[in-house]
């Protein structure tokens, strides 16, 4: 078995912060999907997400170190 590397913990957060934001693109698809009446699909809400939303999120959860 491989050793821990000093890198585990920022890989951990690395990992949290990607399971944060696609929990808000996840929120983001269902709002689309109601307003539209039909699903948008992930690409869609992805790409829409991160035009409009993915900055101030970033900005409001501290997650600027990363982009």
């Amino acid at each position: 078995m491989p050793a821990k590397s000093d890198q585990s913990p920022a890989i951990a957060s690395l990992y949290e912060e990607f399971l944060a934001e696609r929990e808000e693109i996840l929120k983001h698809k269902w709002i689309q999907s109601e307003e539209a009446g039909h699903d948008v699909g992930l690409e869609t809400a992805l790409v829409d997400w991160a035009l409009h939303h993915r900055t101030s999120w970033k900005q409001e959860t501290g997650n600027l170190s990363r982009s």
